[in-house]
């Protein structure tokens, strides 16, 4: 256990100057605790705030869209926890043929022994969803790890479902979700093409399917797709941005502000280790690389430069997706899981820990993957 020392606690909610004594768990959180029992953290001149939380990475590497050379690497323990990353929600991209959920589920398992959480969703972008058993029921109901399914969406590399096989879809995740007591996620990698979200609305319309069931990722990548997006918002549903070098997630959400959408639904996420790519207007690839998961806290850093408080900002990269997630963590509260992260007085990572066990400290690699 550690008794953390005369630090800022964000919760994200600012809560003031506190100690706070952590197992795997939040256990005190009080102005003053005297105790010589426990191995001490001094906080002075620190801020305390929840571990981030990031639902889009691909932990087995995804793309591959320029040949087998450009399949990005998996993503090692140090990468994700040197960035602020405590828990991760792992799945595949575009390749769903070469690279499978068995892969997937046993990368997940491996980033648990080693001291990360992690959950991952089943499918890729292609229809009908690649599962382990055969059975997207039978994934999210049986398979502790399985919280839902990905699909693509009005992308020239998805496989342009139907309306009626998206509901399909959507009903298979939510039943057996139902049924085994998890969140129940459709993630929907949405692209470029001018459809947008429209077969999402049409799903809506028809059905009773609940509207927080679908997840859209990546809707900031074009106008008329971040207009759906905020429809989808205001209507009720999550929407998740792309953090990016250009910072659009910072500037849509500042827009949300100004339309005043609610902003609890909204995630930031890194789509860390998967490559990103730019196509010309015959379709043939220009460019490739690989996405690090790092643009999460950058994304995090820049909004405090746009007139973000920490406790306004936060929120995005923890609670809105532990509670979307039903997780038992992205705020410092008693009994919440001790996945926590201290930065300095530059608002910079010190120490990073998860469910009380140091990963990071004074800024050094304590906790490497198996073969780091």
């Amino acid at each position: 256990m550690y008794l953390i020392k005369n630090i800022e606690v964000y919760s994200p909610t600012y809560l003031g100057k506190k100690d706070v004594l952590v197992s795997d768990k939040i256990e005190m959180i009080e102005d003053n605790i005297d105790s010589d029992l426990f191995e001490r953290i001094d906080g002075t001149h620190k801020k305390l705030i929840p571990g981030f939380i990031d639902q889009h990475v691909h932990i087995t590497g995804g793309g591959g869209e320029g040949s087998f050379k450009t399949k990005a690497p998996e993503i090692t323990l140090s990468k994700l926890t040197t960035a602020g990353i405590t828990t991760v929600l792992g799945l595949l991209g575009t390749d769903g043929i070469s690279r499978d959920v068995e892969n997937l589920l046993s990368k997940a398992k491996a980033l648990k022994e080693e001291g990360l959480n992690c959950l991952i969703i089943s499918g890729s972008y292609q229809y009908p969803p690649i599962t382990i058993t055969g059975d997207i029921k039978k994934d999210v109901q049986f398979i502790d790890e399985v919280v839902g399914c990905k699909l693509a969406l009005s992308d020239h590399r998805s496989s342009h479902v139907t309306a009626q096989e998206l509901i399909r879809l959507a009903s298979d995740v939510r039943v057996s979700a139902l049924l085994s007591g998890k969140p129940g996620i459709l993630t929907l990698h949405m692209g470029d093409e001018k459809q947008g979200l429209s077969l999402v609305f049409e799903a809506l319309e028809k059905t009773d399917i609940p509207i927080t069931l679908f997840r859209p990722t990546h809707v900031t990548r074009n106008a008329h797709l971040l207009e759906d997006a905020y429809q989808l918002l205001k209507l009720g549903g999550y929407i998740d941005m792309t953090a990016s070098p250009d910072h659009q997630p910072t500037h849509a959400i500042i827009e949300a502000k100004t339309r005043q959408l609610p902003l609890s639904r909204i995630t930031i996420s890194s789509d860390g280790q998967g490559s990103w790519s730019h196509y010309d207007q015959n379709g043939q690839l220009i460019k490739i690389g690989v996405s690090s998961v790092e643009c999460l806290f950058k994304e995090f850093q820049y909004m405090l430069t746009t007139g973000f408080t920490i406790e306004e900002a936060l929120p995005f990269f923890t609670v809105n997706a532990a509670k979307g997630l039903n997780l038992n963590k992205g705020q410092i509260e008693l009994n919440k899981d001790a996945d926590l992260i201290l930065l300095d007085e530059n608002n910079d990572i010190e120490d990073v820990m998860i469910k009380g066990v140091l990963h990071v400290q004074n800024k050094q690699l304590l906790i490497k993957g198996t073969y780091e």
